[in-house]
């Protein structure tokens, strides 16, 4: 098929890779926001495994054709148009919406991006008459993008139009092979069920964190009432693991999203408003923890950070916890000395060259020489088993406080050092 698609989002990236490998003819127009020429730098694409050298291969066979112009996408010679733009980027649309509907043949317009519920149908009608849309809801995960596109574990399709659904399982059927991965439902409906399951999601993390919180209160190892829990065939494992807040652009966007949608409807979600309430409070926890051991004795102090990307694999920060970590780190002078294998770039270009901040991307061990206490933020693999005996000599005050509860709280006592995670602790 002649595909057409539109967008600097990770969903336009991973759909020109995984379609043009696959023998469609694809055309990738990326919004003017971040060109490709900014795109292919950005230091998040460049952390996905294979998506680069996959758009390469596609580019060098002349199966992808990257464009910077819409006059150059041809527009009128498509059969699918994919749209993968940020909600923000959502009036941008205009123009091509209007080449559009001068095409003669009948159009597959597939909305891969995360806009107010019902806007495909919107989009439909914007079209004149000349094509069909279909709601195919962004669902990659961040740092596997070419597996989660390549070997789906579902895809949701809002669909009200057999002809479209047709082509839409023409389009992904490579990708569908092993097993039925295509759930069909109406447009609207495929919609809302993206922003509900980041929903849910959001809300298990947050109860497990206050469960967490309530844990440190009653002098409760909540690891116990975890396994307890997800050990319940009707709760389960999956996003029970308690931390210190959770961000990225899409999970808090489709939040925010969900909210709105809630709003515009009249139907006020108590629950939702708590939820990100929660999740912002906990942001905070580890400032609170190290509050409380220095008995709010912090200025002039150093501390050591472990992680700024939003979770392993990324080199983005979006909503990150670090962010809010830092601002009251600062507020009460203490210098932090941080360290992420990947994340740096970003984490400059948001808070820039603050005197109170020391960053490294090498040895993490090196970001806690002059430190009185270590800060885990992101659960990167490379901090799982650090060189104990050299931590306890590098931290001052022999404090570490785990935000991702990652580490055995007794093993770490053992080292010597004072354990806070969160709803776990131990002493030497």
């Amino acid at each position: 098929m002649r595909v057409l698609i539109h967008g600097s989002e990770l969903a336009a990236a991973a759909a020109a890779a995984a379609l043009s490998s696959v023998g469609h003819r694809v055309t990738w127009l990326p919004h003017s926001d971040t060109p490709w020429g900014q795109l292919e730098h950005a230091d998040w694409l460049r952390r996905e495994p294979r998506l680069l050298s996959q758009l390469a291969e596609a580019r060098d066979s002349g199966s992808l054709r990257l464009v910077d112009d819409l006059d150059a996408a041809c527009p009128g010679d498509q059969e699918v148009v994919w749209l993968a733009v940020s909600p923000g980027q959502r009036s941008d649309l205009g123009q091509l919406l209007e080449a559009l509907s001068a095409n003669p043949g009948e159009l597959l317009v597939v909305n891969n991006s995360t806009f107010p519920v019902g806007e495909t149908e919107r989009l439909e009608a914007q079209l004149g008459g000349r094509g069909r849309t279909v709601s195919l809801p962004d669902l990659l995960e961040e740092g596997r993008a070419w597996d989660t596109f390549t070997r789906p574990a579902r895809w949701l399709l809002g669909c009200d139009d057999v002809a479209a659904e047709a082509r839409m399982r023409e389009l992904l059927r490579a990708f569908n092979r092993r097993s039925e991965v295509i759930q069909r439902m109406p447009r609207r409906a495929a919609e809302l069920t993206k922003l509900a399951i980041n929903g849910m999601l959001a809300t298990r993390i947050s109860y497990m964190n206050e469960m967490a919180g309530l844990a440190d209160s009653l002098g409760v190892d909540v690891e116990y009432v975890r396994q307890g829990m997800g050990a319940d065939s009707r709760i389960g494992y999956e996003y029970l693991y308690p931390g210190c807040g959770f961000g990225g652009p899409n999970f808090s966007r489709d939040l925010m999203r969900l909210a709105d949608v809630q709003s515009a409807s009249g139907r006020r979600s108590a629950l939702l408003e708590q939820v990100l309430d929660i999740n912002e409070h906990k942001k905070e926890t580890l400032f609170r923890k190290l509050w409380a051991h220095f008995h709010g004795r912090l200025e002039g102090r150093t501390v050591a950070v472990w992680g700024a990307a939003f979770k392993p694999g990324t080199a983005r920060i979006d909503h990150a916890p670090v962010l809010r970590l830092l601002r009251a780190l600062w507020a009460e002078g203490v210098t932090v000395r941080l360290h992420d294998p990947a994340a740096i770039p970003a984490l400059l270009d948001e808070v820039g060259e603050h005197p109170l901040l020391e960053v490294f991307d090498g040895d993490p061990h090196l970001a806690c020489e002059g430190a009185c206490a270590l800060m885990l933020v992101t659960e990167w693999k490379v901090y799982w088993n650090p060189d104990w005996e050299r931590l306890a000599a590098l931290l001052s005050e022999g404090l570490l406080l785990d935000g991702r509860n990652i580490f055995d709280p007794d093993w770490v006592a053992c080292q010597g050092l004072h354990y806070r995670g969160i709803g776990r602790r131990a002493d030497p």
